[in-house]
């Protein structure tokens, strides 16, 4: 059975990417979606890219991973990565394991955004 998880993707007119989660990133659908997220992504070069986890309830190890793993593919790049509107449950989490001491993290994704637009 698998966790309901919903992913929107949109883009900006100065050219970032947004991935908005909507549900629960767990062991029953985090190996499928975030290699559907790097191919969405396509080339990182200079790729601006942003999750909005305003709606994301719950993410397990794996997919904090699988986050870091892009964020570092960004930066070799040299392009940039951020979250935004993460809830306080996944901003513990993200807290508890220093991933937001090393990726960009915004309170809002209109912030988020001017921040990556530069």
């Amino acid at each position: 059975m698998f966790t309901h998880l919903e992913i929107k993707t949109a883009s900006t007119n100065t050219g970032v990417k947004i991935f908005s989660f909507d549900g629960e990133l767990d062991e029953t659908n985090v190996d499928t979606t975030f290699p559907n997220i790097i191919e969405a992504i396509g080339d990182f070069s200079d790729a601006k890219i942003l999750f909005n986890l305003e709606n994301l309830s719950y993410l397990n190890s794996k997919s904090i991973g699988y986050i870091a793993d892009i964020a570092q593919r960004s930066e070799d790049s040299g392009g940039k990565f951020a979250l935004c509107s993460l809830t306080p449950e996944v901003h513990d989490t993200l807290d508890l394991v220093g991933i937001t001491s090393i990726i960009p993290t915004y309170k809002n994704q209109d912030t988020a955004l001017v921040e990556l637009s530069k």
